[in-house]
């Protein structure tokens, strides 16, 4: 069990700093401002093949973020409890 929790953390952490960083760069308008790292993100008409790909990346780290540490901490502990449960039940 303490071997999913790690894995999980890891992608938490991972997978969260990285996330940060690309919303500091695309979601903050001004250092100033009470949105940092929630704003909408506005790149305008000179966006560049790179900040598209930004935005998608932020995206997606958030998802694997999110779906890969629920996966670690509860996915996989409830399914071997499961099996575990039905092992027994079949003896």
């Amino acid at each position: 069990m303490a071997d999913e929790f790690v894995k999980g953390l890891g992608i938490f952490t991972g997978g969260g700093l990285a996330w940060m960083v690309l919303a500091g760069w695309y979601r903050t308008p001004s250092f100033e401002s009470s949105q940092q790292l929630v704003a909408p993100t506005s790149i305008g008409d000179s966006a560049t093949m790179f900040d598209s790909l930004g935005i998608l990346l932020m995206d997606a780290l958030f998802w694997f973020t999110v779906i890969g540490a629920l996966t670690f901490w509860v996915g996989i502990p409830v399914i071997r409890q499961a099996r575990e449960a039905l092992e027994e039940r079949a003896q």
